[in-house]
């Protein structure tokens, strides 16, 4: 625009340039003055193309400013587009964070849910179990009790039992020959009273049962005292009472006693009328009384320490039963099934066969042979049995 109007300018005063010299020419007055007014004239345009050059450089001036104005203004637009950008990709950030946050909330919550669930099956489940086990407690303790209650009869029973099968003479607690302190039980072996007096626990508690033996120990005196009676007695106690008591035999000074069960009374009885073998009792050597005492004692420690190990595995195989309940469930059905099938068959006894030690000797040695030609590694028992306490004696 400013190039146009400065090419008319320059036309125009080229028109009047070449106009000059021809009045110049004619030398007439109309012409000076004529030639005065263009030379004004000239003079004004001059003036306006100066104001009009001034014009265009703050016209270029603007426009330099505006082109500079509009490139910053195209750079903040692509910045500002950068930044929407940026912005549309942080909004869809976040709207996936926040969605992303919802389905871990959702997620929480039912796990929450289901462990809550679970506590409270847990707690039923434990809830059941206790009840179960109480109920077990309580129904073991029932069947003990009734098991002691009806000790002193079956000891009784037991022992005339024994008695009639080896012609031995039973003598019951309203026979004993004196009035006073009669015991639940007695034989009669070489004119001599034997005394088997039952014990049994009061109540469901067995921490105190040992003190209550060892007080009925000193209580044995009433009956020793009397000379015809074996300074050797006999306390008979439960078999599911062993596993509480630490000390089965007592040497009270003027007699002992000895701690057994209803199981052990065959094989002490059978050994003490081993002494009816001696027609002379009183005319036995020392070395002979030594002996069969020592049988005696011999008999009475293996019966105990047999009772002691069978309880111990009674245990064990009690607890590998209740073990066996967790199994699954398929498992348990074919373990009960093969159960079910099997049968064992212990050799039959004969009331007038009898067993002869040659015989369990031979089939020991058989057993021991087997074992040798099979190959089968010798088995190492670690069974752990309660400790004396010191000062008792074993």
């Amino acid at each position: 625009m400013e190039y146009v109007v400065l090419a008319v300018l320059l036309i125009g005063f080229g028109s009047l340039y070449f106009k000059k010299e021809d009045v110049t020419e004619d030398n007439s007055e109309e012409d000076k003055e004529r030639i005065s007014e263009l030379e004004q004239a000239h003079s004004a345009k001059d003036e306006i193309i100066k104001n009009l050059q001034n014009t265009a450089d703050v016209l270029n001036a603007k426009l330099s400013s505006f082109d500079q104005t509009k490139t910053e203004k195209t750079q903040i637009a692509e910045r500002l587009k950068l930044i929407e950008g940026e912005r549309n990709n942080l909004k869809n950030e976040n709207t996936k964070l926040n969605k992303e946050e919802e389905n871990r909330n959702e997620t929480l919550r039912k796990s929450v849910e289901s462990t809550n669930t679970l506590q409270n099956s847990l707690k039923t489940e434990i809830a059941r179990v206790n009840d179960e086990r109480v109920k077990e407690t309580e129904q073991k303790f029932e069947k003990m009790k009734l098991t002691w209650g009806e000790h002193e009869k079956e000891v009784e029973n037991h022992l005339r039992k024994i008695c009639n099968n080896h012609v031995i003479e039973y003598i019951g607690q309203e026979d004993f020959p004196y009035p006073r302190n009669k015991p639940d039980n007695s034989i009669e072996i070489m004119d001599q009273l034997i005394v088997f007096d039952a014990k049994s626990p009061a109540n469901d508690d067995l921490t105190n049962f040992p003190k209550y033996i060892k007080l009925q120990t000193e209580n044995l005196k009433k009956y020793a005292k009397h000379d015809n009676v074996k300074k050797d007695l006999f306390l008979v106690i439960p078999s599911n009472t062993l596993s509480v008591i630490n000390q089965f035999s007592y040497n009270i000074g003027d007699y002992n006693v000895y701690i057994i069960t209803k199981d052990a009374l065959e094989p002490i009885i059978l050994s003490l009328k081993k002494i009816e073998e001696y027609e002379f009792a009183d005319k036995l050597s020392p070395e002979e009384r030594d002996n069969v005492c020592r049988v005696i004692g011999k008999f009475a420690h293996t019966t105990k320490r047999r009772i002691q190990i069978d309880q111990f595995f009674a245990e064990e195989f009690l607890d590998t039963l209740q073990k066996a309940k967790h199994l699954p469930s398929d498992i348990l059905e074919s373990v009960i099934q093969f159960e079910n099938a099997e049968k064992l068959n212990p050799p039959m006894e004969k009331r007038k066969k009898q067993i002869l030690t040659k015989d369990l000797k031979e089939k020991s040695d058989q057993i021991k042979k087997e074992i040798e030609l099979r190959e089968i590694p010798e088995i190492q028992a670690k069974i752990t049995f309660k400790e004396k306490d010191e000062g008792e004696q074993k």
